[in-house]
């Protein structure tokens, strides 16, 4: 049986992995600023997180939510402490598309609309709702295509006040930063005037922070640089550095009702103990505050290559836009210069490292991008 092709595949299969690095089948090291698509929160094969799942395997590897899982209850607390939405409820489930499915039910359950604003350029998931407000006719089949929503410019204010001045929009979908959309950070004053327009307005304001969140952009979540809180967070990618795992942090003005949300493998044994590993080792080593110092450094230095059209970003979430198409600079140049890194549209390289990058990592990067980029001038 073949594989259904999905993606265009570097000609490499990685075998092994730590902190920032990988290996591929023949020895070969490289230095990973792609984190496996923001995935690697606190690095490959980071000792603790290694020993917290091989441990729990032993015990016990999953059951299902019949029975108390004391585990979940441990991540909820834990993230709610580390975040600062200890007051908020925690639904466990298995990738950040569900994650996003499961949010804009809740929302149509709570206000009993069925429209949704989301963004030009937004990415959501590819389920049947998350594909829906993703802004990419490519990959909304028909079937998906119900016409529930209405996109807007980012940062327009007026255009989203007036759109939500009409009384039935059911929820506002946002990224705290565009990944996809090319690392494209929603203003301030755009996120505080959202707020109070869906508090004027009976709208739910659900931020997808399933790229931007775990500590990437240098806060735990990208939204906090505003000051806003929304009514659901979406969180994924980070949240179990590479084992299966999402979740919606819900306001405590959402009641739960048996039977409305569900899931099989959602928040299982292994799934809990990854994630306590991930925010052991985020708090215990400072991940948050690494990202932000490493994250300006790079911010700074970049913005001073010559051939770089414009640098975006915050944290260790930054794109790199270029006049040409990047494929090239991408697949070929930094590849041979054994470095990964990740794409948004067609002229934006972008880079989403571990948390734990260091700052000579970083600039080895830096020389590394030099020498591949004179090759193209």
């Amino acid at each position: 049986m073949k594989l259904f092709d999905v993606y265009p595949l570097f000609d490499i299969n990685i075998v092994k992995g730590k902190a920032c690095h990988v290996w591929d089948d023949k020895g070969q090291e490289y230095l990973d600023l792609y984190g496996g698509h923001a995935v690697i929160s606190i690095g490959h094969s980071h000792p603790h997180y290694v020993e917290m799942i091989s441990k729990q395997v032993a015990m016990l590897g999953f059951y299902s939510n019949s029975v108390i899982n004391k585990l979940q209850q441990e991540v909820a607390d834990r993230l709610g402490a580390m975040c600062g939405y200890d007051d908020y409820q925690l639904f466990l489930i298995n990738s950040g598309a569900e994650a996003n499915e499961n949010a804009l039910k809740l929302a149509s359950f709570y206000n009993g609309r069925t429209r949704i604003v989301s963004f030009g350029k937004a990415f959501h998931g590819r389920t049947s709702l998350a594909v829906e407000v993703t802004d990419n006719p490519k990959i909304i089949a028909p079937v998906n295509a119900n016409q529930h929503v209405t996109y807007l410019p980012l940062n327009d204010i007026e255009a989203m006040k007036a759109e939500l001045a009409k009384g039935d929009v059911c929820a506002v979908i946002i990224e705290g930063i565009q990944g996809i959309g090319g690392i494209r950070i929603p203003d301030t004053d755009f996120m505080k005037a959202l707020r109070q327009t869906c508090d004027a307005n009976n709208t739910v304001l659900i931020l997808d922070e399933i790229q931007s969140g775990y500590g990437r952009s240098g806060k735990f979540f990208a939204h906090q640089y505003s000051g806003i809180r929304p009514d659901i967070i979406t969180v994924a990618k980070g949240i179990g550095n590479g084992f299966p795992m999402g979740g919606v942090l819900i306001s405590p003005k959402f009641k739960p009702v048996y039977g409305q949300l569900g899931t099989t493998f959602g928040g299982n044994h292994l799934a809990c103990a990854a994630a306590i590993a991930v925010l052991d080792v985020i708090k215990e080593e400072k991940l948050i505050e690494n990202a932000a110092k490493v994250g300006t450094h790079l911010l700074e230095e970049l913005k001073c290559f010559k051939g770089i059209k414009e640098v975006r970003g915050c944290g260790l979430m930054i794109g790199l836009e270029f006049e040409e198409p990047v494929k090239e600079l991408r697949t070929k140049l930094l590849f041979e210069q054994k470095v990964f890194t990740g794409v948004s549209g067609t002229n934006v390289i972008r880079l989403l490292p571990p948390l734990c990058l260091s700052m000579n990592e970083a600039d080895e990067f830096l020389t590394r991008l030099q020498n591949a980029m004179k090759t193209i001038r």
